[in-house]
């Protein structure tokens, strides 16, 4: 592990419940989301916002009136407006780069107090016009006389005029990330029925974890607009959900013999988060407990086409050389769940002595993944997934996790659009 001039702990995070996209969070923005995530983490601990050094926010569908949404939502929250904040988009693991930049900035001495989280909504995605029509609305503010006006329909067809959505597509490829999916199942001989079963396993777990109050300490309430209702619990999982009801759904990607369905991928979903993280001796003066060292991170890349979402079989092993660790001392492991086929994929191929060859130029395999320590509370398939924000949700319950479950290391690791991938080693905080 390496030594650097400052250390940087996390002290707490928090997250607002998340909802399935077109629920009770239907009339907010990502804007909203993600101050009340700041104002929830900032009324958890006695920190005086001046003291803040930067907000750094994580965000994947842009909303044009905020294009810097971690400004808008530190000053919405509260925040002064002499601390600097900025927006960061890496798509699932945007919030797992805010992390990042944000001990970066401590370990280098540049900053002490970072904020850092994510805020996404696809209740209400930008949806634009066609190229031809926006050239047009363009060019007609040069019009100078209402004739000019009759330039504008010029050349315009009814297609011009139909609106369009955000692409699902991945821009490199055209592939979408569920085809994705379903051909790397294919490729490790994942069944649907193993992805069934991961994925009733989250879903069950999710339901225990909130039942039992596991997840109490990483939720904020929101009351949400406009009769103020509290929202206090995530709304996604299914408690009920069987093999039997699972096995009914249809291929969603590759038909009709994907193994990709509605039941064993992860949902839309709205939700924010927000962390602070500290240099270790500001903290301490503080009187605030730290609950993680933030140990050493990585960020990979693969192709896009044939490894869309393998990102954490090549950031795992990377990460524990660079703490010198494996898989044998983890205690913690919090595994995004994009689809229960990418999180079963990954396993397999940490277990493959082929794939170790092959592909991380290993002489062995990484090694096999406990299912008993593999997102004990539930994942994406269950919680939901805003883009913007799961990566501070799996950082703050591998925190709570060590501390409760009386470990000492974390792995929390995550795939992302562009054949990207994340993982980072938490270390639990001895008081």
């Amino acid at each position: 592990m390496k030594e650097y001039p400052f250390t940087a702990v996390l002290v707490d995070g928090i997250r607002t419940p998340f909802l399935r996209s077109g629920t009770k969070y239907n009339d907010l923005m990502a804007y909203d989301l993600g101050r009340y995530a700041i104002q929830g983490l900032l009324a958890r601990n006695a920190v005086d916002p001046k003291t803040i050094d930067r907000v750094i926010i994580g965000n994947v569908i842009q909303e044009v009136r905020t294009s810097n949404v971690a400004r808008e939502s530190a000053l919405g929250a509260g925040i002064p407006d002499s601390v600097p904040a900025f927006t960061v988009a890496l798509a699932c693991i945007s919030s797992n780069q805010a992390i990042a930049s944000g001990v970066d900035s401590i370990r280098s001495g540049q900053a002490r107090i970072i904020l850092a989280g994510g805020t996404e909504t696809m209740s209400d995605i930008p949806v634009r016009f066609k190229k031809k029509f926006r050239q047009k609305v363009l060019e007609a503010r040069k019009y100078k006389s209402p004739l000019d006006f009759l330039k504008f329909i010029k050349g315009l067809g009814f297609k011009d005029l139909l609106p369009e959505l955000p692409a699902i597509a991945e821009f490199s490829t055209g592939e979408t990330m569920g085809k994705s999916a379903d051909r790397m199942a294919a490729r490790f001989a994942v069944s649907r029925n193993d992805q069934d079963e991961f994925a009733m396993r989250s879903h069950h777990l999710a339901a225990k974890a909130t039942e039992e109050g596991l997840l109490d300490e990483e939720l904020f309430p929101v009351k949400t607009p406009p009769k103020f209702n509290v929202v206090k619990h995530d709304n996604g999982f299914r408690a009920d959900t069987t093999m039997e009801k699972l096995a009914k759904l249809k291929p969603a990607f590759i038909k009709p013999h994907g193994t990709i369905t509605a039941g064993n991928a992860s949902f839309l979903t709205d939700g924010a988060s927000a962390c602070f993280i500290m240099e270790e001796q500001t903290a301490l003066k503080l009187g605030l407990q730290p609950k993680a060292y933030l140990r050493e991170y990585n960020f990979v890349s693969q192709d896009p086409k044939e490894e869309l979402l393998l990102g954490p079989a090549y950031a795992t092993p990377k990460v524990l050389d660079q703490m010198d660790l494996t898989l044998a001392d983890i205690d913690v492991f919090e595994l995004h769940e994009a689809f229960a086929g990418q999180v079963l994929s990954v396993l397999a191929a940490l277990d493959s002595d082929k794939f170790a060859k092959k592909s991380l130029q290993r002489d062995s395999k990484v090694g096999q993944i406990p299912m008993e320590k593999l997102n004990t509370m539930g994942g994406s398939l269950s919680l939901g997934h805003p883009f913007g924000a799961t990566g501070t949700r799996l950082v703050t319950t591998a925190a709570n996790r060590l501390i409760n479950e009386d470990g000492k290391y974390a792995l929390v690791t995550a795939c992302a659009a562009g054949g990207q991938g994340h993982a980072i080693i938490l270390e639990r905080y001895e008081s």
